[in-house]
């Protein structure tokens, strides 16, 4: 039997759960036949990631969660992909999600890949936003990005490189001011996550479907990860979007919108076939213990 579901909320309504801060987007107009959507943030990152057009989307029920030690969650952060994909089992138990369309950027979308392989009856879907089978990081990043005398200069390196030529300079500002807000060793902590991630020789177990996306003028992670994505997993489409960069759904957002509509909306099918198989929960798993305090 299911424990009841404790929900807090902070000052600003923001609703606490398994230690978790999160957005809850109204589901308005929502077919109680539809997975909810569950949007996974990048490395250094917090839910304000996604677009409000994204966070609500007409028709679904999304949750947009700030990980361990990133936007108002407490805590430290992870230093690996698992345990990060641990904590989104512990919040998806938490809130009695049986199964969710797991959405990610970047790391969220390496997170992503991780709940399919280790998780794939929680997965209902993949969206896979400038990601890749594995996620090197300069050098330079992992050098600055954990001491707080070059913190700065790490934040403008990664910055500079999450944005197209085309990006609004009030964007690429906002969001270099959130990332300051960071703790250095929580930014360092994703950083050595996501260059530690390689799933490249297991997505040919994935079977869900999965919609790719990424910014043509992407330098972070360039199309040829994507493309490696599109042709290691069978069920897959990639659409690359012009004049966008890393943050593709800040860059390109109705496109985004619409084309993440029209997934979802395919999933219907293969969801009805799935519908009677039923999902243990554990309500009593907890979230990953981190590598080291932050």
């Amino acid at each position: 039997m299911l424990q009841t579901v404790c929900i807090t909320r902070d000052p600003d309504n923001m609703p606490l759960i398994s230690n978790l801060y999160y957005f809850a987007g109204p589901a308005e107009n929502q077919d109680l036949n539809r997975p909810p959507v569950i949007l996974l943030h990048g490395a250094g990152g917090d839910h304000l990631s996604w677009p409000p057009q994204i966070r609500r989307l007409e028709g679904w029920s999304v949750f947009a969660p700030d990980l361990p030690g990133h936007g108002k969650s407490e805590g430290a952060g992870r230093h690996s992909v698992a345990e990060y994909a641990v904590d989104v089992i512990a919040f998806l138990d938490a809130l009695q999600i049986r199964q969710a369309v797991i959405v990610g950027i970047s790391m969220g979308s390496a997170i992503a890949l991780q709940l399919a392989l280790k998780y794939p009856e929680r997965v209902a879907g993949l969206g896979l936003f400038c990601g890749g089978p594995k996620m090197r990081v300069a050098p330079a990043v992992l050098e600055t990005a954990g001491n707080e005398n070059t913190f700065e200069s790490a934040v403008d390196m990664i910055n500079e490189n999450c944005f197209s030529v085309h990006a609004p300079k009030n964007l690429v500002q906002l969001s270099k001011k959130r990332m300051m807000n960071m703790r250095p060793a929580v930014l360092l902590g994703d950083f050595l996550a996501c260059n530690e991630f390689d799933v490249t020789g297991h997505l040919g177990q994935i079977d869900h479907p999965a919609l790719i996306m990424c910014g043509a003028g992407d330098r972070m992670m360039p199309v040829k990860f994507s493309e490696a994505l599109r042709d290691g997993i069978a069920n897959s489409q990639l659409c690359v979007l012009e004049n966008a960069g890393h943050m593709v759904m800040l860059e390109q957002t109705d496109s985004v919108v619409e084309l993440l509509q029209q997934f979802l909306v395919s999933l219907a099918p293969r969801l009805k076939k799935t519908r009677k198989k039923r999902v243990k929960l554990n309500p009593d798993a907890g979230p990953a213990q981190p590598a080291e305090s932050a």
